[in-house]
């Protein structure tokens, strides 16, 4: 409608202090309808220069996304992508100067503990065991600056080694029904924040 354009024009002029990666955290029953919400989210967080974006699809069953993955493919044809699921990594799509990373079903626990028996394997000793060590060996390198997560204030573990310092943003709204204006909103209420960085 013609107001709410208006107002998202306004909005994106009140908008001087963007994140530069964003994550997006999604229930796998919230996408069946809108799977193509994907490629368009993409096209609104490039329209703003947000070059860093990873979705995350919650599922214990990632046999049920899989037929939706054609449709996610799609975003190579605007940004380098890299896809996750089951044991799997696609990696499509020119660079471009935007990444957006799908992972499909993916537990933070689960990567941290890979990470610590890949440690094991290659025989790191304990006392070389630091921070930037255990990063080194983590599946997903990005840290978001803002995590939003639609479908309400139910947090997965994705990223929780990555996020510890994020800023997060919890909606309401489903994936389906989330809109450009409820996008812009957030970003708002993320420049307002001052970032504590764990402190």
């Amino acid at each position: 409608m013609l107001i709410h354009r208006y107002y998202g024009r306004m909005l994106k002029k009140e908008l001087v202090s963007l994140p530069d990666s964003v994550c997006f955290m999604v229930a796998a029953d919230e996408i069946s309808g809108t799977p193509s919400k994907f490629s368009e989210v993409v096209s609104w967080c490039k329209n703003l220069g947000i070059f860093k974006v990873i979705f995350h699809i919650d599922t214990d069953n990632v046999s049920s996304v899989i037929p939706h993955l054609d449709t996610v493919r799609g975003i190579s044809g605007a940004a380098r992508l890299n896809l996750f699921y089951d044991d799997k990594v696609e990696r499509l799509g020119e660079d471009c100067g935007m990444t957006v990373t799908v992972a499909v079903g993916m537990s933070g626990r689960e990567e941290i503990a890979s990470a610590v028996r890949r440690m094991a394997a290659d025989k790191i000793a304990p006392e070389d065991v630091t921070e930037e060590v255990l990063e080194s060996y983590l599946k997903f390198g990005v840290e978001p600056d803002f995590v939003i997560k639609t479908g309400g204030s139910h947090l997965t573990d994705f990223l929780i080694w990555q996020s510890v310092y994020s800023e997060l943003f919890f909606l309401d709204v489903n994936w389906d029904r989330f809109r450009e204006i409820d996008f812009l909103r957030a970003l708002r209420d993320y420049q307002i924040r001052k970032r504590r960085y764990g402190a």
